[in-house]
């Protein structure tokens, strides 16, 4: 192995996921035309791998090879190399992942692709060994291969790039098919079909948290009054938080769980994972009042503000799997280690309720999990109340923290993405307007003005900061889930600002990324001209730009009842549904959409005077329930800037007073909060 003294030109890159690669002896370059016209001029391939920071096989193939001497020689000699960021990039990781799957059935990270200097792939894998392994091709036979045919076989090469540039450019296209509540029945049979009965999430693995899944099964439970699909939400709720992918000592959950049981964890936490399942797990107490669920998005979230969060009110990407060269070091434990800090009594009493052995459950060591713990069983057998055996583990998971804490720990990826910060400032709002704690509002406040304030440039906004610098035009997913979080904070502070910030960023995201058929492209008009302008559709670990465009949309209509909203939503809808009809587990977050329209949503304007607003029960009422068929409006009296449709609404009395809308028609105002909440 080799590690060059002098580094390449990563060195002048900010992604941490670069800079991890600025010593590598491969020459690498940064994704632009700059390299590209050095592939052209050069007459060579370009060798593209694409990853993240906190990717554990992107370290293994670092390690292996690209501080190899042998296959940096290759890589240098016969191609131009490229290195992306996929946070950073997820426009180009987009294109050459589709590429990946469309080649191979498959995708993930490290993503490895070969191109023409006119960027087509002609050959795309994931990770490779530097040695070939049974079927795994790898760099020292690959790399000299591959150069071989580009040079000697350039029309077969040029041919298979035209083949896969073609097929990106087209997708799938179809005819559109009429969808309404069977798509909706549909979309809950395929869930059921494929749902864990045991351990809740979808059967098999590897296994994801999903939290779309939990969302629209709590939409659905809702809707159709079906106590199964609430079941299956809670079941999945219930074992992802008793399982090892989720950090019982310190908050928060890891990507995803390599067994069926949500045992053994891939132990990096990302950022869009926590968010989202804050926002889940405030959802889940909504609608059930489950006291458990509550904890465990308050344990998230305090995760994130003492860990994740920069002191520009920002929120940090990722934090890695490994640390010291080992994955999950930081977070297992031998069972002597435990009971050295706890104690004997203490120390008994929790490796009984998080599965603690000597034997241990992961490479001889112990990752905490409840999966099988029975707490009322071992209350008995140690002689305590639940109460008591509640109150000694929450003691003893401190004394474990604290020690802890004095361990190396895993990298942390300091980038601030906008699209991941926004879901953060949903979840944030969300669970502050929910648990009533100011202190959550105010996180999601000040994340929201940093992003407002230092990431949009002349009125763009952009993807990523760090370390000072603003770098790429935001894509669909930027706008979109800003979008959300500007709704999310407007409903927990019914502070006008958001809102009108809401309506900017839907007239922009229009106007930059709506496609003549309807939805949205990735890439803004103003983008880089890539390989095709790329557009996301299907969920993957987080919900698809288009699908929180559509859901977000509808909110921002039913609150200022603009048509052209509603005629967008429904042209998105009408472009993907044949998407919606064939595979619609895989749509699940833009079902949403489709639910709210069949939901036939209300607005609730609440015109106010000012006082007392906090303790209204309607209010109240709609901050701590589920409701999201229901969309609320408040009005101050004397504000200039309310929507057009609800101007002339006056407050009766001087008290608050309410006007329940639907299909753009009101219903006579009253006063009597109480009566409206029974009728509601």
């Amino acid at each position: 192995m080799f590690a060059q003294e002098n580094p390449n030109t990563l060195i002048h890159a900010k992604s941490p996921y670069l800079l991890q690669h600025a010593y590598n002896p491969v020459d690498w370059h940064e994704w632009g035309e700059e390299a590209f016209a050095k592939a052209k001029a050069e007459n060579k391939p370009v060798f593209l791998s694409i990853g993240y920071s906190t990717c554990h096989w992107c370290h293994v193939m670092a390690h292996e090879s690209f501080e190899d001497e042998e296959v940096a020689a290759l890589l240098n000699r016969d191609y131009v190399s490229i290195k992306v960021d996929r946070e950073e990039r997820p426009d180009v990781d987009s294109i050459y992942m589709d590429a990946c799957q469309a080649m191979n059935g498959h995708g993930g990270w490290p993503l490895t692709a070969f191109l023409t200097p006119d960027q087509a792939p002609f050959y795309v894998a994931t990770y490779m060994p530097k040695q070939s392994m049974q079927q795994m091709p790898g760099m020292l036979d690959a790399l000299p291969q591959l150069a071989e045919q580009y040079q000697k076989n350039r029309d077969r090469i040029t041919d298979i790039g035209d083949r896969v540039k073609l097929a990106l450019a087209e997708g799938m296209q179809a005819d559109p098919e009429d969808i309404g509540v069977h798509t909706l029945e549909n979309a809950y049979n395929q869930l059921k079909e494929q749902f864990d009965q045991t351990y809740g999430g979808l059967e098999g693995e590897p296994k994801f948290p999903m939290p779309q899944h939990i969302l629209y099964l709590l939409r659905y439970a809702t809707w159709a009054n079906d106590s199964n699909s609430l079941e299956m939400a809670e079941r999945t709720l219930k074992q992802m938080r008793d399982g090892g992918i989720y950090d019982h000592i310190g908050g928060g959950f890891a990507r995803y769980s390599v067994d069926h049981r949500w045992l053994v964890p891939h132990f990096e936490k990302m950022l869009y994972d926590n968010g989202l399942l804050a926002i889940a797990y405030t959802e889940g107490y909504q609608v059930t009042g489950a006291a458990s669920y509550k904890q465990t998005a308050k344990e998230i979230l305090d995760y994130v503000s003492r860990g994740m969060r920069a002191e520009n009110g920002g929120f940090y990407s990722a934090e890695d799997a490994d640390s010291e060269g080992e994955e999950g070091k930081f977070y297992v434990w031998t069972k002597a280690e435990i009971m050295g800090v706890l104690g004997d009594e203490d120390g008994a009493l929790f490796c009984d309720v998080y599965g603690i052995s000597d034997m241990g459950n992961f490479e001889g060591k112990n990752i905490p999990n409840q999966i099988d713990a029975d707490l009322q069983k071992i209350a008995s057998k140690h002689g305590v109340s639940l109460e008591t055996l509640d109150h000694r583990l929450h003691a003893s998971r401190a004394k474990l923290f604290h020690v802890r804490e004095r361990r190396v720990h895993p990298h942390k990826d300091d980038k601030i993405l906008t699209s991941w910060n926004a879901f953060m400032i949903a979840a944030y709002a969300k669970a502050g307007a929910t648990f009533n704690e100011s202190v959550y509002i105010d996180l999601a406040k000040e994340a929201y003005r940093f992003l407002t304030s230092e990431l949009f440039k002349e009125g763009r906004l952009m993807v990523r900061y760090r370390d000072g610098e603003v770098k790429e035009k935001g894509f669909i997913d930027d706008y979109a889930n800003l979008l959300w979080g500007s709704l999310e904070l407007y409903d927990a502070t019914y502070e006008g600002e958001y809102l009108q910030q809401a309506s900017y960023l839907a007239q922009e995201m229009k106007r930059l990324f709506q496609a003549e058929s309807g939805g949205f492209y990735f890439t803004g008009t103003d983008a880089e001209t890539l390989l095709t302008r790329p557009s996301s559709w299907s969920d993957g670990a987080a919900p698809a730009g288009n699908s929180v465009a559509a859901v977000q949309l509808l909110r921002l209509a039913e609150i200022t009842a603009d048509q052209s909203f509603f005629n967008d939503v429904h042209e998105l809808l009408q472009t993907t549904s044949w998407r919606l009809e064939r595979y619609p587990i895989g749509h699940l977050h833009l079902l949403q959409a489709l639910l709210m329209h069949e939901w036939r949503g209300k607005t609730l304007v609440i015109v106010t005077n000012g006082d007392g607003l906090e303790d209204d029960p309607v209010i109240r009422h709609l901050r701590t329930s589920f409701t999201p068929h229901i969309q609320p409006l408040v009005i101050r009296e004397g504000e200039k800037d309310a929507p057009a449709f609800a101007k002339d609404f006056t407050a009766i009395d001087g008290k608050n007073t309410y006007y329940l809308c639907e299909n753009f028609a009101c219903q006579r105002p009253t006063t009597n909060g109480e009566g409206l909440l029974n009728s509601l």
